[in-house]
């Protein structure tokens, strides 16, 4: 598939961004927002597609390139978009004037709350009460593994309207940080994102913050993450590229045996599969971009597909790297270390790789 111009410059424009914000992405401290890596993506203008033409294949060129020089750098836009996406696409315009202008700009942070200590892949089981409270309602309840928690300035939060009605008792509100009742701790991963808790306790929201329609959260949900997914796997597709970069680099220099490993068939053959691989999932995540850019009503199907593909190859990209290059990638701080720990966790978020195979067969055998 062939980039248009625009698109193609949109990467290169990630893939030197990327290199450069290492020095920025290394300052941070570890599990916590760095704010100063956010307003960087601003200041190199990679926020503007974000919160701007809304435009998947766009996303996904952003998180590839990044991904592939600069994971913190990555995952850093991908939560900004993440948590903004739903307040500018579903929020009243007052809502969106005090919001979107600041994250577009790096100055404030997002994150999204949808996930519970209950109510993982299951989301239509959340239970974080959401009660009438006059024109606003008060928020009870817990989320846990949030986006950019509790760091952030605002939040996407999902939370249950309607008590037994499923999927469509969900309504969507955008909370501040700010807000009385609100706090939060970090949760330390395997990979030290921003990741955290929310505790909501009886948290006043007025009905002016609603997103989208009141019940009708489960849609700005799926929708965020039709848009999001595919881009999940341009992430894992640059992590890959960045495992056989390396993978190639090293068989083309290290010798064993008086000659070098490339010329090894173990070792080529393993760098040709997992060369092929890539290029399928890249393939996958553009044709899936494409289809919810073009409004395609296979985009849930495709955007699956491209998740499951793209994140599965990702995983075995990274192994045969390690494999290839032996002990010395098992170190601490060597680049195919940290990339083993960051290629884990896209196989579960947004959907883990069990779900997409069923919204896949759902596809498959639609209901008559």
């Amino acid at each position: 598939m062939t980039l248009s111009e625009t698109h193609a410059r949109l990467l290169a424009d990630a893939e030197r961004a990327g290199r450069e914000l290492i020095a920025v992405a290394d300052r941070g401290e570890p599990g916590a927002v760095n704010r100063e890596l956010v307003a960087a993506l601003a200041q190199h203008g990679l926020l503007d597609p974000v919160f701007g033409r809304r435009d998947a294949m766009a996303l996904c060129l952003l998180r590839e390139g990044l991904a592939r020089y600069c994971t913190e750098a990555e995952t850093a836009l991908a939560l900004q978009g993440l948590g903004g996406h739903p307040i500018l696409s579903e929020g009243r315009p007052e809502l969106v004037e005090t919001w979107v202008p600041r994250l577009a700009a790096g100055t404030a942070v997002a994150g999204f709350a949808l996930t519970e200590p209950d109510a993982g892949s299951d989301v239509a089981a959340l239970s974080l009460a959401a009660v009438r409270d006059g024109d606003g309602f008060r928020l009870t309840g817990e989320k846990v593994y949030i986006s950019n928690a509790p760091d952030a300035d605002v939040y996407s939060v999902f939370a249950r309207t309607t008590p037994g009605a499923g999927a469509r008792g969900i309504t969507a509100f955008a909370v501040p940080a700010a807000s009385a009742g609100l706090s939060g701790q970090r949760i330390p991963m395997l990979a030290p994102h921003p990741i955290g808790r929310l505790t909501f306790t009886d948290v006043q929201v007025p009905g002016t913050h609603v997103l989208g329609e009141v019940d009708r959260g489960m849609k700005v949900a799926m929708s965020t993450l039709n848009l999001f997914r595919p881009s999940v796997g341009a992430f894992a597709v640059g992590m890959g590229q960045a495992a056989l970069d390396a993978a190639v680099a090293h068989a083309g220099q290290r010798r064993a045996f008086g000659r070098s490993l490339h010329e090894f068939q173990a070792v080529s053959h393993q760098l040709a599969e997992v060369a092929t691989r890539l290029q399928a999932a890249r393939l996958l995540v553009r044709a899936a971009a494409q289809a919810h850019d073009a409004g395609a009503q296979e985009v849930a199907s495709a955007a699956a597909m491209a998740k499951l593909f793209a994140t599965e190859t990702a995983q075995f990209a990274v192994d045969v790297a390690i494999q290839v290059h032996g002990a010395k990638a098992l170190e601490q701080g060597h680049p195919l270390e940290h990339l083993y720990r960051e290629v884990r966790a896209p196989r579960i978020y947004e959907g883990a790789s069990e779900i997409q195979r069923e919204i896949i067969a759902r596809a498959l055998f639609p209901p008559t």
